[in-house]
């Protein structure tokens, strides 16, 4: 069977950086439209020349870099009422950013234009016409429908004069956006119909633009699709104004692995696509969605004891693709929560699978452990070294005896202050004392820590500590509930976590960075003294 391709058309750093928190540096919207560019996104929406410096000199730097097939596109508005467009400054704009393609915004309800715009029907209808024509003599040109659902209840013919004006004037593509977000799947398919239906004399392509307000934005782009648009707008994980955009991961992944008929990225693989959500997370500073379909972190982790068992038997029982099709991966989760298959799954590498009452112990000790606040989700390391002293193979590479944290206000006047960690650590039969400063009490007993070690075990030198996070376990308790420590460390081959609770910050800090360093010692298993 014959696949449809349908266009991906990427607007993170023009409609996507319009979302609370999200702010793009120059450097970060050339490296994230390289990255589009490298896995085969159709058309990337680079901004709006005329709003801003940044975004001008965004599309002077593109230029330079080879893109392949991808096309950059420059996003403008009609031309100004009463204004030739040719001499509009926006017009002017869009033709000097000299991209392969231009992106044109017009109104389409009828509303819109006499309330907001404050011009006639005819005029709007006029500027929208005008302004393709110019603009299409220099690049390719894209048509975005604003508020086309609403336009087209409120008065459909007048929205699909709107979209003939800009056919007439030479867009290849007539995009019908759902900009208030609350149009419902069934209805997006229906007006797409009778948009194609309108417009068919013009021999166009018709596209969807949605947001997210009904969290329906992917729904209503496939509907959109399904009813016959080849090309869909959105954003990576959907970052936009207010509720965000279409989700392109999602709706790259339904549109690939899920739907019949359709194929994306002129049928690349789509294993890179969780990787490409979470540099665009990083490189907007946003925390990782970890529910996030597909890619997310939790996407594909399993947690109750009998769904791992089924998991463990076939995993498309609680699995509706395979995790590598998207580039994520599956994860197995211990708690409370858990059964005999979630410590056979975890501990397989212990090669103790085959011991049912030790399966039992490790679980026994995982609940008692919970009810005091530890959680194991984020903490392989320490459930690794967990497993190792419940079955008698774990073997201590160093032994803590005692530390001692001196923190304080060293300049007042200048408000500096100081962290400084002193310990006394055993190795073998040896005593060793030492101590270092850091930027916090935690920095400084990691610093005191692995000083000490240095000597005897200097892989630790490959070792860095990643990131750091803290959680009132129990909040009602106050300044006296329990604190739960996550950890999270790595050499050059992995990353890993370590967890501590404690009702002192410290000690449970403490806990978690005792537990780091000793995986890595069991990583690598050197013995005592060795170089």
């Amino acid at each position: 069977m014959k696949l449809k391709p349908i266009q991906i058309y990427d607007t993170t750093l023009r409609d996507g950086s319009q979302g609370e928190g999200v702010s793009f540096s120059l450097q970060d919207k050339l490296n994230i439209a390289t990255r589009l560019a490298e896995i085969g996104i159709d058309f990337i929406e680079g901004g709006y020349p005329l709003s801003n410096e940044k975004d001008v000199a965004f599309f002077q730097e593109i230029r330079k870099r080879n893109l392949g097939a991808t096309k950059v596109c420059a996003f403008g508005m009609t031309r100004r009422k009463s204004m030739k467009a040719e001499d509009d400054p926006g017009m002017q704009a869009l033709v000097a950013a000299e991209t392969p393609c231009i992106t044109l915004v017009g109104k389409t309800w009828d509303y819109h234009a006499t309330e907001v715009l404050r011009v006639t029907l005819e005029e709007n209808v006029a500027m929208i016409g005008e302004s393709s024509e110019f603009l299409a003599r220099h690049s390719e040109l894209i048509y975005d429908a604003e508020h086309f659902f609403d336009g087209y209840n409120a008065n459909p013919d007048y929205a699909i004069e709107t979209l003939c004006a800009a056919a007439a004037g030479g867009a290849k593509w007539l995009v019908l956006c759902d900009t208030n977000g609350g149009t419902l799947p069934e209805r997006i398919a229906e007006v797409t119909r009778k948009a194609i239906e309108g417009t068919s004399d013009y021999g166009v392509e018709i596209g969807i633009h949605c947001h997210n307000d009904g969290e329906l934005a992917v729904a209503n782009s496939l509907a959109s699709v399904d009813a016959g648009a080849t090309q869909v707008q959105g954003t990576i994980n959907g970052i936009g104004e207010r509720c965000g955009n279409a989700d392109l991961i999602s709706v790259m992944a339904n549109l690939g692995l899920k739907k019949e008929g359709y194929n994306v990225l002129e049928g690349r693989p789509l294993t890179h696509l969780t990787e490409l959500s979470r540099y665009v997370y990083e490189t907007a500073n946003l925390q990782w969605r970890n529910g996030q379909p597909f890619v997310g972190q939790s996407a594909f982790a399993h947690k109750g004891g009998m769904h791992v068992h089924a998991i463990n038997k076939a995993s498309n029982t609680y699995e509706h693709i395979d995790p590598a099709a998207v580039g994520n991966e599956r994860r197995i989760l211990v708690s409370e929560l858990s059964g005999r298959s979630n410590i056979v799954a975890v501990a397989t590498k212990h090669h103790i699978d085959d011991d049912r009452e030790l399966m039992d112990k490790i679980l026994a000790e995982v609940v008692r452990l919970e009810n005091q606040g530890y959680q194991y989700e984020n903490a392989g390391a320490s459930f690794d070294l967990l497993v190792k002293r419940v079955a008698g193979t774990f073997h201590a590479h160093f032994a803590p005896i005692k530390y001692r944290i001196v923190a304080g206000d060293r300049d007042s006047k200048h408000k500096r202050v100081f962290a400084e960690a002193i310990i006394k650590l055993k190795v073998k039969e040896t005593l060793w004392f030492d101590a270092a400063e850091g930027h916090g009490p935690v920095n400084a007993l990691d610093a005191a820590l692995r000083k000490a070690l240095s000597d005897t075990y200097p892989c630790l030198g490959e070792m860095r500590l990643i990131d750091y996070k803290v959680r009132v376990v129990d909040s009602g308790a106050g300044t006296a509930a329990s604190i739960r420590v996550n950890i999270e460390s790595g050499d050059a081959n992995e990353n890993w976590g370590t967890i501590g609770v404690s009702e002192n910050i410290i000690e449970a800090s403490w806990q978690a960075l005792v537990d780091a360093v000793e995986y890595k010692l069991h990583k690598e298993e050197l013995p005592v003294g060795g170089k």
